[in-house]
């Protein structure tokens, strides 16, 4: 296969030995372009037919441009993609450009964000401390935490080691409180007391950085070390993860990494890196597909990596467990109901268990999976964002639907249909939000009289500026411009990033007319985030 590297885990030694045989194409023949999306989508049976049988040959037999079409087809600059199958790693290699400008091929040590793929190694630290008998998962947080706060009282008492890596807080993501700032964990994690939920303590699913973020100070609290020199010292270095770190500031020194890039009305544009160290037991980690495949081995075998154990096999069995039912029903037969373990998702793929989690920040999409029966698990990276990457995930499922000898679905060609149906809802939303304004209106005071800076106990302190004839929100370094819409009300006009900030902004005055409060849309799933003006 051109400019892949076949490795095989070695169970012989203290270490995570790889044996490589590199072919003679170079990685670089994977650019963009090379081959065409039409040039591998079959229609009809007879040629589904001669796809299968071409793949209990090889079962990458056509994976190459397979995977440019989709890169081409969603505009992706650069792939690493890792599988192993019973032990041994069948594909490690890159596609594309891990820097486009410099023309730099992505191999399979090119180092990219994992995003919330993180999250899983945050349990699996603390599954080390519950097997050392350092933690309980059913034990409340403030038996570790006294000082742990949230804004339900109940939730305050009763919330365990468990809820808090199982999303059912009662939080809605809150992400606005960490997303570009520059607060420590300590700093975020007493705030918690001031972020309403909008459902009750384990009432449903809701995705949660925040809590990720708690469960990783609460496993520094309870040894003295921080989150990132446990997850270097207890899980990466006995998995010989040598590359892999917990900071974006630490990638450039690695050499083959990856700069991020987004993609936004249509423009590929080179981005820079966020850090959200504040939040990474969260998200924050980067790694590649050859250290990952070590990661995920370790669960397949659940919890021993080369005869060695870094799980229990109760907690490691416990993880790749459902642990709290996901709402909604995929539309597509082969995706079985989901349910969240302990920092993964836990559904089935074409009738065969999955273990499975995404991760996404500014400029990376990733996806990691496997299926424990099978002994089958993949790793797909991406260093573009902003406009929907389904190509991680698209790759993954093809690697199944080949190693499992099954008809190809063309998840590709459903996506694309997906991405045009969001794009209609979007517009559609936006004709209906119009529909709705007021015309002939004007703001009730001068701008000046709106500008200031205003605080909430939970988000902080925020200005809002006159800027070019407008208004701005200004914090941290980010700036959302907005434009009149009717009465107070305006709408931000900034395009939304990873974390979305849409919508309409309202002011409100006092009683002696003076414009004392803004609500923002900083939580789309709950209330609007009200900001008090701030004294002089």
């Amino acid at each position: 296969m051109p400019g892949d590297t076949r490795l095989r885990i070695s169970r012989r030694g203290a270490r995570f030995r790889l044996v490589a045989m590199l072919l003679a194409v170079p990685v670089a023949a994977h650019a963009p372009g090379a081959l065409k999306a039409q040039d591998v989508r079959s229609v009809g049976s007879a040629e589904a037919g001669a796809s299968l049988r071409a793949q209990a040959e090889d079962p990458f037999a056509g994976f190459d441009a397979f995977v440019t079409g989709v890169m081409e087809d969603w505009r992706i600059p650069g792939v690493a993609v890792g599988v192993i199958r019973d032990g041994e790693v069948l594909l490690a290699t890159g596609f594309g450009y891990r820097d486009i400008e410099a023309e730099l091929p992505v191999t399979e040590h090119t180092t990219m964000a994992i995003g919330s793929n993180s999250k899983s190694f945050t349990v699996t630290l603390m599954g080390i401390l519950v097997d050392q008998g350092m933690l309980e998962w059913d034990r409340p947080v403030r038996d570790y935490l006294p000082d742990f706060r949230l804004h339900d009282e109940f939730a305050t008492a009763e919330m365990t080691p468990r809820d808090l890596v199982t999303h059912q807080s009662g939080l809605p993501r809150h992400d606005n409180v960490w997303y570009g700032r520059t607060g420590t964990r300590a700093e975020i994690f007493a705030k918690l007391r001031y972020l309403e939920p909008n459902a009750s303590f384990r009432s449903r699913y809701q995705y949660q950085n925040l809590m990720f973020m708690t469960a990783g100070y609460l496993a520094e609290r309870i040894t003295g070390e921080d989150w990132d020199a446990l997850i270097d010292h207890r899980i990466f270095t006995p998995l010989g993860m040598e590359r892999s770190n917990t900071s974006v500031r630490d990638s450039p020194g690695s050499g083959d990494y990856a700069v991020p890039y987004l993609l936004r009305d249509g423009t590929l544009a080179r981005i820079p890196f966020r850090n959200i160290d504040a939040v990474g037991p969260a998200g924050s980690i980067n790694s590649n597909v050859t250290e990952m495949l070590a990661y995920i081995q370790a669960h397949i075998d659940g919890g021993v990596f080369e005869g060695d154990r870094l799980l229990s096999e109760e907690t490691s069995a416990n993880m790749q467990q459902p642990q709290f039912a996901m709402p909604g029903e995929s539309e597509f037969p082969e995706l079985g109901q989901a349910s969240y373990g302990l920092g993964l998702r836990v559904s089935s793929y074409r009738g065969h268990k999955m273990v499975a989690h995404g991760g996404g920040i500014d400029g990376f999409i990733s996806s990691m999976s496997w299926l424990p029966r099978e002994k089958i698990g993949v790793m797909v990276l991406t260093n573009r964002s902003g406009e929907m990457n389904p190509v991680p995930v698209t790759i993954a499922y093809n690697v199944y639907d080949r190693l499992l000898g099954l008809d190809p679905v063309d998840w590709n060609g459903r996506n694309l249909e997906l991405r045009d149906e969001q794009r209609e809802r979007a517009e559609r939303t936006r004709r209906e939000q119009e529909a709705k304004r007021v015309s002939g209106t004007q703001p009730s005071h001068a701008l000046a009289d709106y500008a200031g800076t205003y605080r909430h106990p939970g988000y902080g302190r925020m200005a809002i500026q006159v800027d070019d004839g407008g208004l701005a929100i200004v914090y941290e370094g980010f700036q959302l411009d907005l434009e009149h819409f009717h009465y107070d009300i305006f709408r931000i006009t900034s395009p939304p990033n990873i974390v979305p900030v849409a919508g309409l902004v309202t002011f409100t005055t006092d009683a002696d007319g003076v414009v004392g409060a803004v609500a923002i849309p900083f939580e789309p799933n709950g209330a609007d985030i009200v900001f008090e003006r701030a004294g002089s």
